[in-house]
């Protein structure tokens, strides 16, 4: 099966190459278009591919005016750091939308989906109010699947802690929440891996192994000559969090969302 990336952060990109080798070594990546400029030239010169991974923000555009300009008849895989363009994706041929940094069992299944979606003559039935409702991080009643609010145990009693009260999360042997107000508490999960699957992905970032960290809560982040970012936060915490040369794409965009 034979795919093309739509992807302007290189090392995202390449990132993503090495996973879909990993978890379907039979979909061979013929292309990584790093613009809509260089889509629209090889969509021009090419015959369209069985399987398309499409980031959504490109540097010059956004990727749904190709959808404008040619008739795609591939499913296509969106991938992004957002979650606001999920309606509009599955008004054309989408099949899926995975918010990066991407797991690879989430990327399994997708792939999976575009099989499916091929094998059934392009003619596979995709609910898409189901999807976006999920995407779009909605249950069924319509109301949000990320928690507003944290319960911590404090001399035995149970205190609710607003999420926008949280200026982020730490691993240090146990799992705590830092306030901005300076306080700090106990959380009552496993990991932070825990952690990140239960908070709105627009506020907070998984910056690395140790801390999850809130939009609001960042001061000021400084470039290294190393492509690593240092990201400092407000008082009263001031700390500095690292964020690796691998993420730091994502992380820009998550920031400047």
């Amino acid at each position: 099966m034979k795919a093309v990336i739509i992807e302007d952060e290189h090392l995202i990109a390449q990132e993503l190459k090495y996973k879909i080798a990993s978890v379907a070594p039979d979909v061979q990546v013929e292309e990584i278009l790093p613009s809509l400029k260089t889509a629209r030239k090889w969509f021009m010169q090419n015959a369209e591919p069985d399987l398309m991974f499409m980031d959504v923000q490109l540097s010059d555009g956004v990727s749904f005016d190709l959808f404008e300009e040619f008739n795609f008849k591939c499913p296509v895989i969106f991938t992004t750091a957002y979650n606001e363009y999920a309606i509009k994706a599955f008004k054309t041929n989408g099949i899926d939308y995975l918010l990066k940094p991407i797991a690879e069992e989430e990327l399994k299944i997708a792939i999976e989906k575009g099989r499916m979606f091929i094998g059934a003559g392009k003619n596979q039935p995709i609910d898409l109010n189901a999807i976006i409702l999920q995407i779009a991080g909605k249950g069924v009643t319509g109301t949000s699947q990320y928690k507003e609010r944290i319960i911590v145990n404090i001399r035995n009693n149970w205190i609710p802690i607003n999420t926008s009260e949280i200026a982020y999360f730490m691993r240090d042997n146990l799992n705590y929440l830092h306030t901005f107000k300076g306080d700090k508490y106990i959380v009552d999960f496993q990991s932070l891996d825990e952690v990140e699957e239960i908070i709105d992905p627009s506020k907070f970032f998984r910056a690395n192994r140790q801390f999850i960290i809130n939009i609001d809560a960042i001061e000021k982040v400084q470039p290294n000559d190393n492509q690593k970012l240092t990201v400092f936060l407000k008082a009263p915490s001031k700390l500095q969090v690292d964020i690796s040369r691998e993420k730091a794409p994502a992380f820009k965009k998550w920031l400047d969302n």
